[in-house]
């Protein structure tokens, strides 16, 4: 079973195989993710052993196609057992081919599924179902080995901090606090590329690694993403409750590390703050004095 993606996560094809199994129309061309969803409420196609739909699409999106190559087993509703490996290419599309070993032997089937299971929770996040800091590190990493390549372009990273949280626990409670953050995950996760890496690294901070991407069109998406939270009312209790979020943006330098990055990023979202939050600001636009700051 053949199929490619492109770096939208639309399908652009899919062998008669690969059709047949996940019950896809000879001239469709769904997103990923639309097509998971209704063979989920169809009742076919993969195994979805979550009660909650939408939180296993955020938690398996913040993995899915971040990495260049990944390989595990999964399972179809009619009984078969395969073995799936996605392969990300330079443009960002993903080639999936999926194995029929049903008749393999599976005496260790439940230790390998129980394995899987424990990779994928160290990856996640618990509150908000998104990718968790040490994930988000290391795509991070990766992006920083990517520009020693000359086929790749420099990348961004974005540093996302919500405004005026601790006055959310102060004035509505932890509870509504967790609402906000769980909102907040995925109202950007949605408009989250499936090149880029989108994960929470602590508290009310979160971190948007943009691979091959100019700071221009890096402040083009946060801008969309800005006007998407500025229009959410998480609290059904306060539906005239509003949130805004800031951001920094800094672009990958020869002879970054991790920690030189993420401390341009993390001073362009203080610059941010400092000039009224609900806004973007960009390392490379910070007067000198600013950039000095820590």
């Amino acid at each position: 079973m053949v199929a490619a993606y492109d770096g939208f996560d639309r399908l652009r094809y899919a062998n008669p195989a690969f059709r047949a199994a996940w019950f896809i129309g000879p001239d469709e061309t769904p997103l990923w993710s639309d097509l998971m969803r209704r063979n989920f409420l169809a009742g076919r196609g993969t195994v979805i052993r979550a009660e909650n739909f939408e939180e296993w699409l955020r938690s398996t999106q913040s993995r899915r196609g971040k990495t260049g190559f990944r390989a595990f087993e999964t399972d179809l509703v009619d009984g078969r057992w395969l073995w799936m490996t996605e392969t990300v290419l330079d443009d960002g599309s993903m080639l999936c081919i999926a194995s029929d070993i049903t008749d393999l032997q599976s005496d260790e089937r439940s230790l390998r599924q129980d394995r899987d299971q424990a990779i994928k929770a160290s990856q996640t996040d618990d509150l908000t179902g998104v990718a968790n800091r040490r994930f988000v590190m290391e795509r991070i990493e990766e992006m920083l080995k990517q520009q020693e390549s000359e086929r790749h372009r420099r990348g961004c990273l974005a540093v996302l901090d919500i405004d005026h949280f601790k006055s959310v626990n102060d004035r509505y409670g932890h509870q509504a606090g967790d609402m906000v953050l769980c909102d907040f995950a995925s109202q950007i996760h949605q408009h989250v590329r499936r090149t880029d890496c989108f994960g929470r690294v602590g508290g009310e901070e979160f971190v948007l690694v943009l691979p091959n991407t100019p700071p221009a069109e890096a402040e083009l998406i946060i801008e969309r993403m800005l006007a998407i939270v500025r229009l959410s009312r998480p609290l059904a209790d306060h539906p005239d409750f509003r949130y805004t979020f800031s951001a920094g943006i800094a672009e990958t330098q020869i002879g970054d590390v991790a920690v030189s990055l993420y401390s341009r990023a993390d001073k362009a979202l203080y610059a941010a703050k400092m000039a009224g939050r609900d806004r973007i600001y960009r390392s490379d636009d910070l007067p000198d004095q600013a950039a000095a700051l820590g």
